[in-house]
């Protein structure tokens, strides 16, 4: 079957072929799958960077709190986020968020659906993201927390000056899978109707019968913005590196 890559220069309502839009997007006021191709990325984009947000300022919090040596209160908060989070379906809580949170608490009755839906994605990543914290400031060897209390650091002082800045660089490469697995996980926002671009895939492959090229356009550009996620945390991962350092393998702070 040959390609037919016009279909993307198709009006979204008459469904006729727009002269030149793959040049200059259209004529004024007329949207072509290419347009909502667009527009559907950068709610993707959106979606995937806003719950990345979430995702590292609670999982990072969270992860911190597994790690307080004379603290097993709340040890054990962060532990039961870490597995409450994790042990639901990504699916599930957003379907627990767009359904159930707003008849339940209802000052969320009147919030955005893709608000719902970045908390639902965030809340879930941060689970992953409080293990890798934890395990960075566990992999630190003891020294380094003594050496804080050395200089008379309190503990909320060295986990900021001392343990946490170093915890973070060292985690940098599995923070990469969750960047790269968050954009991809932000796919799940069609379930609840947001034209994000697996949204799109569906609603445009169905409208033009033309799925293979919607399906292979989407893809295509899954594909490059896993990519570029991947070169920028590769550069950062670069920069931050602690030349020599060899995590410990006690399990030991």
């Amino acid at each position: 079957m040959a390609l037919d890559w016009q279909v993307f220069c198709q009006d979204t309502i008459e469904r006729t072929v727009v002269a030149g839009c793959f040049g200059s997007g259209g004529a004024s006021g007329t949207q072509t799958y290419l347009d909502w191709l667009i527009s559907a990325w950068g709610q993707t984009v959106l979606v995937a960077a806003i719950s990345l947000v979430v995702a590292l300022v609670v999982g990072s919090v969270v992860g911190t709190l597994r790690t307080l040596p004379d603290s097993p209160v709340l040890v054990r908060i962060g532990n039961v986020w870490v597995e409450f989070f994790r042990n639901i379906p990504l699916l599930v809580q957003i379907f627990l968020w767009y359904h159930v949170v707003p008849v339940v608490f209802p000052v969320f009755a009147d919030t955005p659906k893709l608000l719902l839906v970045v908390m639902g994605l965030g809340l879930f990543t941060s689970a992953r993201i409080a293990e890798q914290v934890r395990a960075g400031v566990q992999a630190l060897p003891r020294g380094q927390r003594y050496a804080g209390m050395a200089l008379g650091f309190t503990t909320p002082q060295y986990y900021r000056y001392v343990l946490l800045p170093m915890a973070f660089r060292i985690i940098v490469p599995p923070l990469t899978s969750e960047a790269m697995n968050i954009f991809k996980n932000s796919s799940v926002a069609f379930a609840v109707s947001i034209t994000e671009l697996t949204f799109f895939a569906q609603q445009a492959g169905e409208e033009t019968s033309r799925g293979v090229e919607i399906y292979l356009a989407v893809t295509g550009l899954y594909v490059i913005s896993a990519f570029a996620i991947n070169r920028v945390m590769a550069f950062i991962e670069r920069r931050v590196r602690v030349p020599g350092f060899v995590a410990s393998t006690g399990g030991g702070h």
